[in-house]
């Protein structure tokens, strides 16, 4: 069987009490070894000359796998575990967002300007030309994320307070990748009329609306409908920053098995809001054969149960996906883990391309299929080519802050591709490399320039 990748996702800290001798610790070490930890930093946190107290971190693959880790030191003679905490927890404990001025109060004329009675002239001067609200507020650069909680990641309907933790972790990004104040708002509903109401309510304080983990499709009118009613740039990510990064990742991949995107035939796994918009994408930018499928198969022209988005990707084709994937060239998988299986992946086209992007589970482990495919991506950091969202959300919204667009567009959202995929260089170029680095400092930056650029040429940039 193959041995899955352990992850930081599921890693522990064990605090042990170890006699001070030679071979104790790496009594210790060969223990996690031996059930597939994969252990990282060691810390002496105590030592005299009869005892030692050391700290070890160590990933793994699952929570089953933890408790492997825990058992396998527990059985080590003369081992005493002190404490065992998972690092994932620990991290997000106490939330992950503060709120910090940026300018100080340290005497009274700091308040008397800051606050009242100097904050009245500011106010005064925003009603008197409502666009001076950009010049001194936080709206130039700051966005609402929110959420109603009912498609977070790849779990379901978890609520608002269950998205929480996703919205915060985005508002991060926002801040480290872009400069971008990010704001969470988890609504405790999920009817689109009191979504659409509220979001406009709270516009005034923001530059921008990131729609967040709303499940399709209702989020396709809820992100219509906002955009017919506000002058400030909607930007639904499940969509469009998947497909951003979707068709950046494909561009490369596709030069590599040397096909054009014209030519091949192209399966969707995962009918909802990222696959509808993969597709959306990947049309504007040339494909041409695109099957897709749900949970009950090909979207075939002889189903009835295909609601409007769905009806747009509909083909004569009938069947399983299993069958969609006899001679395709690339599969696209924004659905559960576990679907793709690697008996599908034979079937494919010479020099398949398998993007499956089931987060945090993908629909086939990278491992099972390493010697059957051309290019290999996931939604995941702990495999090469990850098809990570944040590749293009932080610098779409920095461009259009920086522009004040009014509204996204599609040509931003291709330009936006093609600036990811160019930063990869031709030198660079592999089975393991088709994607920037999420790290990469490059990426934000080109992102919002073509952004930008796209705007003005479009004609929705105020500056």
């Amino acid at each position: 069987m193959v041995q899955l990748t352990p992850n930081p996702s599921y890693s522990l800290a064990i605090r042990i009490e170890l006699p001070n001798r030679a071979g104790m610790l790496a009594s210790v070490t060969q223990a996690i070894a031996s059930v597939g930890g994969n252990l990282g930093q060691i810390d002496l946190i105590e030592q005299s000359r009869y005892v030692s107290i050391r700290e070890i971190t160590v990933d793994a693959a699952s929570l089953e796998q933890d408790e492997e880790i825990i058992q396998a030191v527990k059985a080590v003679p003369d081992i005493k575990i002190i404490e065992v905490y998972d690092r994932t927890f620990n991290l997000h404990r106490g939330g992950k967002l503060s709120v910090n001025s940026k300018i100080s109060l340290k005497s009274q004329s700091d308040l008397a300007m800051a606050y009242t009675p100097g904050v009245g002239r500011i106010c005064t001067a925003i009603a008197e030309d409502p666009e001076k609200v950009y010049s001194f507020t936080i709206k130039q650069n700051t966005v609402a994320i929110v959420t109603d909680g009912s498609a977070v990641l790849g779990l379901g309907n978890l609520g608002p307070a269950g998205a929480l933790p996703v919205m915060e972790g985005k508002a991060m990004l926002f801040k480290e990748f872009a400069g971008i104040d990010a704001f969470p708002i988890c609504l405790a509903t999920q009817d689109p009329d009191e979504i659409v109401k509220t979001v406009k309510n709270i516009a005034p304080v923001f530059g921008g609306i990131n729609l967040e983990d709303i499940a399709a499709p209702r989020c396709f009118e809820i992100e219509r409908r906002l955009r017919q009613e506000l002058d400030i740039p909607v930007f639904h990510d499940d969509q469009h920053g998947t497909a951003i990064v979707s068709l950046a990742a494909l561009t490369n991949a596709l030069k590599l098995v040397k096909k054009t995107l014209s030519e091949v035939r192209i399966v969707i796994n995962g009918a909802g809001a990222a696959g509808i918009a993969i597709a959306r994408l990947l049309k504007k930018a040339g494909a041409e054969t695109i099957w897709m499928c749900d949970s009950k198969g090909i979207l075939s022209h002889s189903r009835t149960d295909l609601n409007e988005e769905k009806r747009e990707f509909a083909v004569k084709a009938q069947g399983s996906l299993a069958g969609a994937l006899q001679g395709a060239d690339i599969f696209l998988g924004v659905s559960v883990p576990g679907v793709l299986t690697p008996e599908m992946v034979k079937s494919m086209a010479k020099d398949p391309i398998v993007f499956a992007m089931a987060n945090p589970i993908p629909e086939i482990q990278p491992e099972y299929i390493a010697s059957d495919v051309a290019v290999i991506a996931t939604g995941r950091s702990d495999y090469p080519n990850q098809i990570n969202n944040v590749l293009a959300f932080p610098g779409v919204f920095r461009g259009t802050l920086d522009c004040r667009a009014t509204t996204i567009t599609t040509t931003m959202y291709l330009e936006a591709a093609y600036a990811i995929a160019s930063l990869v260089n031709p030198n660079e170029l592999s089975a393991e490399q088709v994607i920037p680095s999420v790290f990469d400092k490059r990426v934000a930056t080109a992102v919002a320039s073509a952004v930008q650029q796209a705007a003005r040429l479009e004609g929705v940039a105020r500056c």
